[in-house]
């Protein structure tokens, strides 16, 4: 009898054990401080952006008269501002689309899903079904794209498709930079179409 019962407080404590065991691994531990997830709001929202910049043709003085030239138009269903923040930016989280405009009020076109402007860096991040086409017809796509406006500066490490119809060359590849104007542009690495036209002399 007594040994019977002996059996049972020991099956009793072996279950009471691998209980505390099992309890004690579970993850109970109330994440405080750096390990929370910090919630960022903006400080404002904008419906149906839409911005311009232009640019004085000569420079004034404090109470000059002069005229200006737009140089883009910046148009958005929803911007988001974070100029708040330390390091701030603006977001574009249902795509965006700009225009910009050469010295000889030549248009062209980027469109974009989704984008944000860092203003401490003057750089452009685009994401998303990126387009850019030139006045001339020329027209790149790719999947991102930055641009740093003040070196007027293009770049990309994502493949890219090129047409470009003056020559007749569609051209794919993998990471490339130019300038705003496409009149000079580096590809890193291509592969496709490529025609190429000779000197005759």
């Amino acid at each position: 009898m007594i040994q019977g019962s002996s059996k049972i407080a020991k099956t009793i404590a072996m279950v009471f054990t691998v209980a505390i065991f099992f309890y004690g691994c579970q993850d109970t531990y109330k994440r405080v401080g750096d390990e929370r997830q910090i919630l960022i709001y903006p400080q404002g929202v904008a419906q149906n952006f839409e911005l311009t910049y232009t640019e004085t043709t000569g420079e004034l003085e404090s109470e000059d008269k002069g005229s200006s030239r737009v140089i883009a138009v910046l148009r958005s269903p929803l911007s988001e501002d974070y100029e708040n923040m330390v390091f701030k930016y603006r977001t574009f989280p249902q795509g965006l689309v700009l225009e910009y405009y050469d010295q000889d009020n030549n248009k062209s076109t980027i469109k974009a899903d989704y984008g944000i402007i860092y203003s401490q860096t003057n750089i452009i991040d685009l994401r998303g079904n990126v387009v850019i086409e030139t006045h001339e017809g020329k027209k790149l796509e790719t999947p991102q794209l930055y641009w740093d406006r003040e070196d007027e500066w293009i770049f990309t490490q994502e493949k890219f498709t090129y047409t470009n119809p003056e020559d007749g060359t569609i051209m794919d590849g993998e990471g490339m930079d130019f300038n705003r104007d496409f009149t000079y542009f580096k590809a890193h690495r291509t592969y496709g179409y490529i025609s190429i036209k000779e000197d005759e002399t």
